[in-house]
C-alpha cells in the first residue's frame, strides 16, 4: 500500500497502471485493497479539468484526443487519458487497441493513455472510471480525458462524471432534424465538427451552423453556458486551441456562478448512490438463501407460472427480511 500511495504521488506511471489494474479488478481481495487505496489518498489541491469525450464510431476521436493532447502538453499540461473499449458479450474480452491510434501521444512524456474494458457497463464507460480519475489526478496530471466506447445518443454516464461534456460530430451525418433529437445533444457542453480539412471544409462549416441553429431551441442549461458549435482538422492540428479556449472559458463561467463546483458535489452524491446499489446487488447475488430464491422465480419466470415484476417483488420482500433480521 504504501508503495501505491508513494508511487502515485511521484507520477510514477508503472505504480499508477498497477495501482488502476487494481481498481478495475472484480477479486474481492482486490476490491478490498483498492477500497483501502482510495481511503489514503490525499486530497487533490491543485485545480484539475474533466473532459467527457464522445461521438460515433469513425468521428475521429483518437485523432482528435492525441492533436488536442499533444496541444495541451505543449502548454505544460499533463495530460491523462481514459479510453472504454466495448467488451465482447460473448467472450467477455476487449481489444483496448486505442493506445496503438495515439502512437505519438502514447510516447510523451507530459502524457498517459490507459485503455479499460467497459466491463458490460452502460453509458459508454466503465465501472471504475470514476475512481480511475481521481488516481491520475492523485498522480499530478492537470486534465483528464475521458473517451467512450462510442455507440450514439445513449453515451450519458461521463456526463455525470466530468466538468465538461464534448460532443464530435461528423459533417454530413445528419441534418438539423438529427441536431435537434432530445439525448446527447442537449447533454452536451460544446460540439465539434471533426475533419474539417480537404473536400469537408464546405461540407464542415454548413454542418458547423445547422447545429449551431438547431442548439437554439434548447432551453438554457443551469449553468448558464450556450454550447458553442467549433470545426476542428485533428489531421492537419487546426482548431485546437479555439477548443481549449471554449472549454476554459465554460469553467470561468460556472465557476463565477458557483456552478463548477455545485457540479463536482452532484457528482460525488450520485458516486455514493451508485455504488451503493452495485454494492447491494453483489449481497443479493453473494447471498446463498436469495441465490436459491433467484434461481427458484427465474425458473418460474422461464415457465409463464410469475410475471417477470411479481417475480423481482418476491426477491426484493425476501432481501428486506434479510436486512431487517440483521
Amino acid at each position: 500500500m504504501n508503495e501505491y500511495l508513494d508511487g502515485i504521488s511521484r507520477g510514477n506511471r508503472v505504480v499508477l497502471a498497477k495501482a488502476l489494474t487494481l481498481i478495475e479488478s472484480t477479486l474481492e481481495v482486490d476490491r478490498t485493497e483498492a477500497t483501502k487505496l482510495l481511503g489514503k489518498l490525499k486530497p487533490v489541491i491543485k485545480d484539475t479539468i474533466r473532459i467527457g469525450i464522445t461521438g460515433v464510431p469513425g468521428v475521429g476521436k483518437s485523432s482528435f484526443i492525441e492533436s488536442f493532447g499533444n496541444m495541451l502538453t505543449k502548454q505544460n499540461k499533463k495530460v491523462a487519458v481514459l479510453t472504454v473499449d466495448p467488451t465482447s458479450q460473448l467472450s467477455k474480452g476487449s481489444i483496448l487497441g486505442d493506445k496503438t491510434r495515439m502512437e505519438n501521444l502514447s510516447k510523451n512524456p507530459a502524457a498517459f493513455i490507459r485503455p479499460s474494458p467497459s466491463g458490460g457497463a452502460l453509458g459508454g464507460t466503465t465501472l471504475r472510471t470514476r475512481e480511475s480519475i481521481l488516481l491520475c489526478e492523485a498522480a499530478g496530471f492537470d486534465v483528464i480525458l475521458v473517451e467512450t466506447v462510442g455507440v450514439g445518443q445513449s453515451e450519458i454516464a461521463v456526463k455525470g462524471m466530468v466538468d465538461f461534456f464534448l460532443l464530435l460530430i461528423l459533417a454530413g451525418a445528419g441534418d438539423a432534424l438529427q441536431g435537434i433529437k432530445r439525448g446527447i445533444m442537449e447533454m452536451a457542453d460544446g460540439l465539434v465538427i471533426t475533419k474539417a480539412d480537404g473536400d469537408n471544409k464546405k461540407k464542415s462549416a454548413e454542418a458547423r451552423a445547422e447545429y449551431q441553429q438547431a442548439l437554439q431551441l434548447f432551453r438554457t442549461d443551469e449553468s448558464g453556458w450556450s454550447p458553442p458549435v467549433l470545426t476542428c482538422s485533428a489531421l492537419e492540428h487546426i482548431g485546437m486551441e479555439e477548443i481549449w479556449k471554449m472549454i476554459l472559458s465554460y469553467k470561468e463561467k460556472t465557476s463565477k456562478n458557483n456552478f463548477w463546483k455545485l457540479n463536482r458535489q452532484r457528482q460525488s452524491v450520485n458516486w455514493f448512490h451508485e455504488y451503493v446499489e452495485q454494492g447491494m446487488m453483489t449481497e443479493i447475488q453473494q447471498s446463498p438463501r436469495i441465490g436459491k430464491l433467484i434461481q427458484k422465480l427465474e425458473l418460474e419466470v422461464i415457465q409463464n407460472n410469475q410475471l417477470p415484476v411479481l417475480a423481482a417483488e418476491k426477491l426484493l420482500a425476501a432481501f428486506r427480511r434479510k436486512l431487517s433480521s440483521t
